[in-house]
């Protein structure tokens, strides 16, 4: 059992368990400290696990609009349980995948909470081992990976008890199926809530503080997704500040100010989704640099602290797993002294509700407001062949142009697995691609991705098929 080592990462999740690989790839001697579960809480309480019950959501939904395929069921019903019960089956098997490639790449997996002191050429580790006792550990270069945990409000009432007040974690696995519920938050994680429980007949009801839903989107798309959403049955509340979140005999009351007219939500259940708290702990002691929390890095995510590296949500957003993953890499890249390119690829972010969102870049907003002088593509579903013959017309694909430069800068889609579609936007972008090349491509018809095309033609004058 070794205590010294090239590299130690603190946190198992796709930052820190992906920085692990690529270090011992690099040949550097490395060993990571988790004190739950591999995969972190993306693999087993986030990502992974809510997309398998959106998923059951999903097809759930789809047995009520048979009719339109020329098909038909009886009976159509759920085992909320089952439903669950494959999620957490999910999850688990996903974790023992990276037990697997700890192995595999000969990393040392220990098990327990690391506490960071002192030391060099890095901070040492203090561990207090799952197993009982503890261990020190001293590491050339330490990455800090310690992620996020949900963020609630004790001053309003914003606070879980696992029973009536839920975070994303208590949504993951409730012992029974909720008839109401009143979600704080639109952004990807309350959305994404509201869209599987509405999927499954409850009532739901989105409260969101700025006056329109997934505020971190573009405008026309996130009023396409209120539009969307509400044709599904969820209600929302814009513009809606929480003033207290009480818990009741029968569920729980939230007051709710909106433009300064008092509404009170009921419901059985309320989840909180207004963001994450870094895991921090400790470090202000340890003399590292925070930015509301946040531990500020460079662009290699080293730290003030020497031989003290931070990636994924502790770093900062925007708090996405495959940042997360990106920055892990570069993190044992710059360690190992390995030439690394496109530090700056642009993050995609996405929101797996019915339906889907997606997007890369700037916002057309976002892009005048930095003085960027610019063209703008859109392109609907429904004219797409694809589109139609599947049934899934629902939503559009916006582009975002530099007018001077004719670079692709932004593009925002709404619809049926957009989120797959995405990535072409940000190969794209990556690779600095303009109108010209975007308008060159071929498209493979017929498939979604046409409405890409058509949308990068429409910023120019050029569309096709409308």
């Amino acid at each position: 059992m070794s205590t010294e080592f090239d590299v130690v990462v603190i946190g198992a999740g796709p930052g820190g368990y992906v920085a692990a690989i690529r270090a011992s790839q690099l040949g550097l001697k490395t060993a990571i400290v988790e004190r739950e579960n591999l995969g972190g809480i993306c693999l087993n309480w986030g990502c992974i696990p809510t997309k398998a019950l959106l998923k059951s959501g999903e097809v759930y939904e789809q047995l009520s609009h048979l009719g339109g395929y020329g098909l038909s069921v009886e009976k159509a019903s759920f085992d909320f349980g089952k439903i669950i019960e494959r999620s957490r089956g999910v999850a688990k098997n996903m974790s023992g995948g990276i037990a697997f490639l700890m192995k595999k790449h000969k990393i040392e997996v220990i098990e327990g909470e690391a506490k960071l002191e002192k030391g060099a050429p890095a901070p040492k580790l203090v561990i207090a081992l799952k197993a009982g006792g503890s261990r020190t550990v001293q590491a050339k270069n330490v990455i800090l990976a310690s992620g996020a945990r949900a963020r609630e409000i004790p001053a309003i009432g914003a606070v879980s008890d696992g029973d009536k007040i839920w975070t994303y974690r208590d949504a993951l696995a409730p012992k029974a199926m909720p008839k109401s519920l009143v979600v704080i938050g639109s952004g990807a994680i309350g959305i994404e809530f509201a869209s599987f429980y509405r999927a499954l007949g409850a009532e739901v009801t989105v409260v969101e503080a700025i006056d329109r839903i997934m505020p971190v989107e573009d405008e026309e798309v996130s009023k396409a997704a209120q539009k969307a959403f509400e044709k599904r049955g969820i209600k929302f509340r814009v513009g809606a500040k929480v003033a207290k979140v009480e818990k009741t005999k029968d569920g729980v009351s939230v007051t709710v100010d909106v433009g300064g007219k008092i509404e009170q939500l009921t419901a059985e259940k309320c989840i909180v989704a207004v963001g994450i708290a870094p895991n921090n702990d400790g470090l202000e002691a340890l003399g590292v640099s925070l930015d509301r929390g946040h531990v500020v890095t460079d662009k290699h995510g080293k730290t003030n602290v020497a031989g003290l590296y931070a990636i994924g949500d502790i770093a900062g957003a925007p708090w996405l797993a495959h940042k997360a993953s990106h920055e892990g890499i570069h993190a044992a890249e710059a360690i190992a002294n390995y030439k690394t390119p496109n530090v700056h690829s642009p993050i995609p972010g996405c929101t797996y509700a019915n339906p889907q969102v997606a997007s890369v870049g700037y916002t057309e907003a976002g892009a005048k407001a930095a003085g960027i002088e610019v063209k703008a593509g859109r392109f609907p579903f429904r004219v797409n062949g694809k589109a139609v013959a599947a049934g899934e017309v629902e939503g559009f694909v916006k582009t975002v142009f530099d007018a001077k430069t004719g670079a692709l800068i932004g593009a925002h889609m709404i619809g049926h697995e957009v989120t797959e579609m995405i990535q072409g936007f940000v190969t794209a972008i990556t690779l600095e691609a303009t109108e010209e090349d975007l308008h060159g491509i071929v498209y493979a018809h017929p498939t979604m991705s046409e409405a890409m095309h058509e949308a990068a033609l429409d910023a120019y004058g050029r569309v096709l098929h409308i």
